[in-house]
């Protein structure tokens, strides 16, 4: 597999695969104490080059995680063996204006990146379960004196004669967190090559373990 280091920094604009491993602080030259977030990302393999003229669009696949054949399906083995690449666990499509520096194998990892650039970070967060309305849309609650029985209740959700039928997107109790979200403009404080770690000033979605796409912030 090659692994070209002559594409300059459009490569970046693909985006990384990782996993969170948890929270920390460092102190910085000055003795501040940063919150950072410590990141597991890479090495990612090229899958997969989508071009405007076959596919209707520019875009590159990133592979992560070595896994067993035993845990993919055989769609996903034979799109993979295609390539001559070995069983992936994750897979993701990033889309850029040009394909011309990219080849299927190619070998992507944390030295793409560079200390005090930001990034966006996007991931699932942290699932609750089922929560009400108070926790999961900061309704307040109802007089909990004088003979009053709504409480935590949800009240009116709707016009009985019109429309007679509850209103879609109406904020109701439901699952709360895992969800995909992106957070904007995290400083890269550190890298490590050698070990593929990345450590970010600030939180990152979802518990540790998380996987993360990493991006750079336009």
């Amino acid at each position: 597999m090659k692994h070209n280091k002559n594409i300059g920094r459009t490569i970046v604009s693909i985006g990384l695969l990782g996993n969170k491993i948890g929270m920390t602080q460092i102190f910085d030259e000055s003795g501040n104490i940063i919150p950072v977030t410590i990141l597991k990302v890479g090495p990612c393999m090229i899958t997969q080059i989508k071009t405007e003229s076959k596919d209707g669009y520019n875009a590159i696949q990133v592979g992560y995680s070595n896994t067993s054949n035993k845990s993919l399906t055989q769609s996903e083995l034979g799109h993979l063996q295609k390539s001559n690449i070995q069983p992936l666990k994750y897979l993701k499509e990033f889309r850029v204006p040009n394909v011309d520096d990219f080849e299927v194998g190619q070998v992507l990892n944390v030295d793409l990146l560079s200390v005090d650039q930001l990034v966006n970070i996007k991931g699932k967060t942290v699932g609750k379960g089922f929560s009400g309305l108070q926790k999961r849309h900061n309704f307040t609650r109802g007089p909990m004196t004088h003979g009053s029985k709504n409480h935590r209740a949800p009240g009116s959700i709707g016009m009985g004669t019109t429309p007679g039928r509850v209103l879609p997107g109406k904020k109701m109790a439901g699952q709360l967190g895992n969800k995909l979200t992106t957070i904007k403009k995290l400083k890269v404080i550190q890298l490590n090559s050698e070990e593929n770690i990345l450590i970010i000033k600030g939180s990152v979605p979802g518990k540790p373990g998380n996987l993360l796409s990493i991006t750079p912030s336009n």
